[in-house]
């Protein structure tokens, strides 16, 4: 058996070449060898001792530690995630730190000498005898370097308190992640209903409003569920400028137009022309034959959309707030107002549970109704993101990923499907919004671990 730690040498024994390794020195079982009577199998068995201490470098390296290195930033990337979602709960500041880069240098130094000398024979003072001692040297190293980069510059900031656009949305909801997941994350408000937009902030005093929002996108689901609902990209044509008198086109000006993304074309007539634009618009279509049924029904109902249409056309800010005079004929779009990746956490942190322990030293702030009894969170967050809570030196054993904070185990729970889908949307949106720069005068912290 052979083995060898990280930077220094440990004890091995071949015993069929009868070559013991210690502390560097390799000799025979029965001392030292006389140079005329050498063993060939000793030397055969020091080679092998040798080689197999170059095990763990090259090829074999890449094998065991790849996948490691992966598993490490992953974990510790969504434990500063999860941590950052309880810091807002508790109206603490986030703090991140993003790898740079992960450098791991491994290292095998290997020697083998034959060292001659002549030992004196006690019973015979004076003869002496030709001898050799084997010696082996191994050392290896693995020097992993990390380089952190601090996530607080003015460009970070400003993406953090950038709401996600419009096409973001309708990106996500034509994806296979739940309509109502990505509507209950992003959505400030929908048609001016509000999504709990109190929310989106520190921890507010009063209970906000979201029943109606929660029936609405309830109710998309069902229908998407069925396949009754589909979110289509649609081009229009979309005019640029007034009409052009038609004595004023050229052929040039239409290839000029062309080339720039435009469409010069005559109006009805012929006497004028005018400048378009092809322009993508996401429109929500309703199958025919769920009109009338009650999911549909309390979709209309519950976001002031006008009844009997099977298509909505999805535009962003376009409605004016208050516009109470459209409401008695109802809306013919889905006006969306939508979140910064900052408000979406600050939304999902109200799902964290407080230990007792901690409302009772007020460490967080409690909502209440008017009436003066305290609002519970669930209400809002159920289905879509929950953290729980544990008091013990190592996290519980039924967690997906946890995180130490004022004393308790703070964790989401790896059976928890709908927290974990919520978990990893932010988490990919996260890496997509705030991925640090590559070049800049922000600081970079590097870490060599290998001593």
């Amino acid at each position: 058996m052979v083995s060898a730690g990280r930077g220094r040498l440990t004890t091995a024994t071949i015993s069929k070449g009868r070559v013991a390794l210690s502390n560097g020195l390799c000799g025979l079982n029965r001392g030292p060898a006389r140079l005329r009577g050498w063993n060939p199998l000793n030397t055969i068995a020091l080679t092998l001792c040798v080689s197999l201490f170059g095990c763990v470098t090259g090829p074999r390296a890449l094998q065991e530690t790849r996948l490691q290195y992966n598993e490490i930033v992953k974990s510790t990337t969504e434990q500063q995630l999860l941590l950052n979602i309880v810091r807002l709960r508790y109206t603490d500041t986030p703090s991140s730190l993003s790898i740079a880069n992960v450098a791991a240098q491994f290292e095998v130094a290997k020697n083998l000498q034959l060292m001659p000398f002549f030992v004196a024979s006690g019973a015979e003072p004076n003869r002496s005898y030709a001898a050799v001692l084997p010696q082996v040297g191994v050392v290896t190293a693995d020097r992993p370097t990390f380089s952190l980069v601090p996530l607080d510059d003015q460009e970070f900031t400003r993406k953090l308190f950038t709401p996600i656009g419009l096409d973001g949305v309708v990106y996500l909801a034509k994806t296979t992640w739940p309509i109502a997941t990505v509507f209950r994350l992003y959505l400030e408000n929908l048609n001016w209903v509000s999504n709990a937009e109190i929310a989106s902030g520190p921890t507010p005093k009063e209970a906000p409003l979201y029943a109606d929002f929660r029936r609405g996108v309830e109710a998309l689901q069902a229908l998407q569920d069925r396949g009754q609902l589909v979110i289509a990209i649609e081009e229009q044509d979309q005019p640029v400028g007034g009409p052009v008198p038609a004595p004023l086109v050229s052929a040039a000006n239409v290839v000029d137009a062309a080339k720039g993304g435009y469409e010069l074309r005559p109006d009805p007539g012929g006497q004028t022309w005018t400048l378009v634009k092809k322009v993508r618009k996401p429109a929500l279509y309703l199958d025919p034959n769920a009109l009338g049924s009650a999911d549909v029904d309390t979709f209309v109902r519950m976001f002031h959309l006008k009844p009997g249409l099977n298509k909505y056309a999805i535009t962003a800010d376009s409605l004016l707030p208050f516009s109470e005079d459209a409401m008695p004929a109802g809306f013919e779009v889905l006006d969306l107002e939508t979140r910064s990746l900052l408000q979406a956490l600050y939304y999902v942190s109200h799902g964290v549970e407080i230990p007792p322990e901690h409302v009772e030293r007020q460490l967080v702030r409690v909502t209440r109704y008017a009436r003066g009894d305290a609002f519970d969170w669930r209400e809002v967050t159920s289905g879509l993101f929950r953290v729980r809570w544990s008091k013990g030196d190592v996290p519980p054993p039924e967690a997906h990923v946890a995180v130490l904070y004022h004393g308790y185990w703070f964790y989401i729970e790896a059976s928890d499907h709908d927290t974990m889908a919520t978990f990893s949307l932010l988490m990919e949106l996260s890496r997509l919004e705030l991925q640090p720069k590559t070049s800049g005068d922000a600081p970079v912290l590097t870490l060599p671990l290998g001593r």
